[in-house]
């Protein structure tokens, strides 16, 4: 019987299947025990880490405690809360050192007084040198926190950690723990932190945990799960790889040949790199108004990614990666000169316009963003005065002290600093102490509240205070009404941004609008607006123009 060309090559095909077939489930079940002991490892490796980085930070809250205690602080003179501020600064990691009373009522704090009512889930005695320490969880609007306290008979001092702290939020080979749970709990099983919510996984029944340590010392524990359906998955993958590889030569060269290349136009990371190279990644810009003038005063840059079909996709679909993957530091690079090529006349006509651009975590871990910065913008018509570099307080600066000399390297070119989404996070007041910032940037969350929540209209009052205290600039983000705006100014705040001026824009929009507000009929900016309250309502008219342009 005739066997054609094509039927030998599927025969064998076939027979090399068969002959491999051995070795490769072998090899399958050899990947599986290797695969399963390395994630093992790395869960134990985390969690030895998460609870060693907890004792050391409630070993520093109790050296500020036990400084504190000797200078005979106890109460709220303006000498013992200078002493609490001074621990603050020297104690990185505690978010605040106060005053309570017996009960534990916060009597007053290193910023003078107590910004939040916090509530008490749980407290449990601690003997520590035999001494007895009051370990608290505490819940408020920032989160919950770790609150230690020396107990007395009359008032004494207590320290406040952030409970997301307490705990890594990534893997011990540096990646982001996208696949596992943790949490660190009191002995009475009180929940002070989490990381990677279990709802992310499914059924909460498909996990196990992989590894538990407690801190005798503190009572803490932390626990790390990771789900049996996520690592089946990644079984599965490297398995097909290897079966791939075990294959017959002609049929393993042929699916190489294929896969290989389709992996990489799938690989998200191979594709962020396709577009950074391709210059995918552009500058769009939000206005920044002073309400009291109608001026525009500055933008802030936000990056889009601009597809080779035209689509634009916005930062939430790309930057986590892009900060997780490294390639950030570079994004921020390629956005930096292109802001300056296309901004660059209009900055060296203006010399007070304001440039902003956000900055990751990873930009402040070492000197490299303070040369990028001298290097783009140093002979740039972009002068370094007219830059300002922003740190969101969502993300931590894991190395405050690195942090604090990278943010004064900048501040010597002439560079402004600005926090981010202040109140949103969990360490917004100690960055303004220990960074030393210019500018802070009130969250959104607080502008929405105006009018509705006395107690975003009180923080807003205490930001404003302190910022005129201590010199610093204020910008309100988010701002959507008119009667916000009016809010604003009445608060003594003159810098917004938000949609109710417009939405980020693309350079050629931007420039239309920057132009026109220049350039608008005279008297129109200053006729007031009954129902704006004369904010400068030429503004307005200027952005109508530039749109219709």
């Amino acid at each position: 019987m005739f066997v054609g060309p094509v039927s030998k090559k599927l025969i064998a095909v076939v027979a090399g299947v068969l002959i491999a077939g051995g070795p490769t489930l072998l090899f399958n079940y050899w990947l599986d025990d290797l695969i399963l002991e390395q994630t093992r490892e790395d869960i134990d490796s985390t969690t030895r880490r998460s609870i060693t980085m907890a004792e050391n930070h409630m070993i520093t809250a109790m050296n500020g405690l036990d400084e504190l205690t000797k200078r005979g602080v106890d109460s709220c003179t303006p000498d013992n809360i200078e002493a609490m501020r001074r621990a603050n600064l020297d104690y990185s990691g505690v978010a605040e050192f106060s005053i309570v009373d017996p009960n534990g009522r916060t009597l007053c704090s290193d910023l003078g007084v107590a910004l939040r009512h916090r509530i008490v889930l749980s407290t449990e005695g601690v003997v520590d040198s035999s001494i007895l320490l009051d370990v608290m969880v505490v819940d408020d609007k920032a989160g919950r926190m770790l609150r230690l306290r020396r107990p007395g008979a009359t008032n004494s001092i207590a320290a406040l950690i952030p409970g997301d702290l307490l705990i890594t939020k990534v893997s011990s080979q540096g990646g982001l723990l996208l696949n596992a749970h943790g949490r660190v709990a009191t002995s009475d099983g009180t929940v002070v932190a989490t990381v990677g919510p279990v709802s992310e996984f499914g059924d909460p029944f498909d996990t196990m945990v992989v590894s538990t340590l407690s801190s005798h010392r503190f009572g803490l524990t932390v626990t790390m799960t990771r789900p049996l359906s996520v690592l089946t998955r990644g079984q599965e993958e490297i398995r097909f790889l290897g079966n791939t590889v075990m294959g017959v030569f002609a049929a393993a060269l042929f699916a190489i040949a294929f896969l290989v290349p389709w992996r990489q136009r799938n690989n998200p990371v191979t594709e962020l790199e396709r577009a950074l190279k391709a210059g995918e990644f552009v500058p769009f810009y939000q206005p920044v108004v002073n309400i009291t003038t109608g001026q525009l005063i500055g933008c802030e840059v936000l990056m889009r990614w601009r597809k080779s079909d035209g689509t634009i996709l916005p930062p939430a679909s790309f930057i986590p990666l892009a900060e997780s993957s490294g390639l950030i530091m570079e994004m921020t690079r390629s956005l930096m000169r292109k802001v300056t090529h296309e901004l660059g006349p209009v900055c060296q006509a203006r010399p007070n316009l304001r440039v902003g651009f956000n900055l990751a975590a990873e930009h402040f871990g070492s000197n490299s963003i303070v040369e990028d910065v001298r290097k783009i913008f140093e002979h740039s018509p972009v002068r370094l005065s007219q830059v300002m570099l922003e740190v969101t307080e969502r993300q931590p600066l894991d190395n405050l002290g690195q942090a604090r000399r990278v943010v004064s390297a900048l501040q010597d070119l002439g560079v402004k600093i600005a926090i981010d989404d202040i109140g949103a996070g969990h360490s917004g007041l100690s960055y303004i102490l220990k960074l030393g910032v210019d500018i802070i940037k009130i969250d959104k969350m607080f502008v929405d509240a105006l009018g509705t929540d006395s107690s975003s209209t009180a923080i807003i009052e205490t930001l404003v205070d302190l910022a005129r205290n201590m010199d610093i600039e204020i910008i309100a983000e988010g701002v959507e009404t008119f009667e916000q705006v009016i809010a604003l100014r009445e608060h003594g705040i003159q810098a917004v941004q938000g949609y109710v001026f417009a939405p980020p824009l693309p350079g050629p929009s931007f420039l239309r609008l920057l132009e026109a507000t220049e350039h608008q009929p005279k008297g129109e900016s200053d006729q007031p607006d009954d129902a704006h309250s004369g904010f400068g309502f030429g503004y307005l008219s200027s952005r109508r123009r530039a749109s219709a342009a």
